[in-house]
């Protein structure tokens, strides 16, 4: 038969089925081969890669700006003939330390993939087949800057009311902590000072999403993870709204390693009326914050070759004047939380991923928690989804959180 005929599977395993990996891991699998009839060839070839790639226009396969990590390839076989039947042939690859964690998002992707190839002598087609796998490079959140320092920002609208009269409103946001894990629950308080004769508007808290790609400009895509509502407050009034949101599974903040995507998650409290808004940066990682450190902080400095994430600013704040003449408060009132949308409920047990990588506590203490951390490819707190083979995608209860096909997103910009 034709050249195709006689290559009846070629695909590369991945040793026990594999997923997901950590930089310096060896990565071992096999390139199997069956053929229908023998099979002349110049050179058989695997190769392992790990890049990132920044598109101008959401989900479009022409990227116009590339960062390779590694590329590393491997002979498996010279110039010779295969005979028909089953072969294989296994390789190993070490994974670079400094591999950034898999992602995908509309404008750009991380992607790891081994890739095989078959030379054939002149005017016969060459064959090809790869495997996409995963790496996590867990985010330490104990190793961003100053993680351990209260999280909080206020901000005061100053307003005309009756167009004679004049009030202000005192915003303060503060979380009950700057960095969370997937699964875990952030705590957030809104104090709300209402200098004045009118009633506020809803009050509203914001998970948001920041991705910023590098094409040529930098693209940024901010969409909102979870939101929740909190009532109005009253003239004259002095009140505070305690909320909480579970975080979901998301893309660790930063993306150290890699320079064209970063990725930034804000609180922001907004109210409507008087319009008022502050906004609190927070990470999401992988190995969660001690509360009580073993030890104190020595100076400000990062261990030496500790990834500084970028920082985002928090927005300047104002001093809270609260007019002489205003009547005195009252105790402050409790609000009530009027709706609270989370997109996508986190299943009550993560399921493992066969061969995901077992968190290392670094000082030899038990782990903290038997399974690995999460990892989370895809933007948004849309429904996970896994898709293999021809089969369309599922949602998954697995800790690999993947994105819909790349190609058939559908997401408002």
């Amino acid at each position: 038969g034709g050249g195709m005929g006689r290559v009846q599977l070629f695909e590369v395993f991945l040793s026990h089925g594999r997923v997901v990996y950590s930089p310096g891991e060896p990565l071992a699998g096999a390139v199997r081969v069956r053929l229908g009839a023998p099979l002349p060839f110049r050179a058989i070839r695997v190769t392992c890669t790990g890049s990132c790639r920044v598109s101008n226009k959401a989900n479009d396969a022409a990227w116009v700006v590339e960062e390779g990590y590694f590329n590393s390839a491997l002979s498996l076989a010279d110039k010779g003939s295969l005979p028909a039947g089953e072969h294989s042939f296994p390789f190993q690859f070490l994974l670079p330390a400094t591999a950034p964690t898999s992602f995908e998002g509309p404008f750009g992707k991380i992607v790891h993939q081994v890739r095989a190839t078959i030379d054939t002598p002149r005017f016969s087609k060459d064959h090809q087949c790869s495997r996409v796998f995963y790496i996590l490079s867990p985010l330490n959140l104990n190793s961003i800057p100053d993680i351990e320092q209260p999280n909080v920002a206020s901000t005061t609208k100053k307003f005309s009311y009756k167009l004679v009269k004049t009030g202000s409103v005192v915003l303060t946001a503060s979380t009950d902590l700057r960095g969370y894990v997937v699964g875990q629950v952030l705590r957030l308080q809104a104090d709300i000072e209402n200098q004045s004769g009118k009633d506020t508007g809803p009050v509203v808290a914001s998970l948001l999403q920041k991705v910023s790609y590098k094409a040529k400009r930098w693209i940024y895509d901010v969409r909102t993870i979870a939101e929740v509502e909190g009532a109005g407050v009253k003239a004259w009034r002095r009140a505070q709204w305690q909320e909480q949101i579970l975080v979901p599974a998301l893309p660790q903040s930063a993306l150290p390693g890699c320079s064209l995507i970063h990725v930034d998650y804000y609180l922001q409290v907004s109210l409507k009326a008087p319009e008022a808004t502050v906004t609190l940066p927070v990470f999401i990682g992988n190995i969660a914050v001690n509360h009580a450190p073993m030890s104190p902080r020595a100076g400000p400095g990062l261990p030496p070759g500790a990834p500084v994430p970028v920082v985002p600013s928090a927005p300047p704040q104002e001093e809270g004047e609260a007019a002489a003449s205003s009547p005195p408060f009252a105790d402050a009132v409790s609000l009530s939380t009027k709706s609270h949308s989370q997109q996508q409920p986190l299943p009550a047990a993560f399921g493992s991923v066969p061969g995901a990588p077992e968190p290392r506590p670094q000082d030899g203490s038990p782990a903290p928690h038997p399974l690995p951390p999460p990892l989370c490819i895809s933007t948004g707190a849309t429904v996970p989804y896994f898709a293999e083979g021809s089969g369309g995608p599922v949602p998954t209860t697995s800790t690999l959180i993947l994105p819909p096909e790349y190609s058939s997103w559908g997401y408002p910009y």
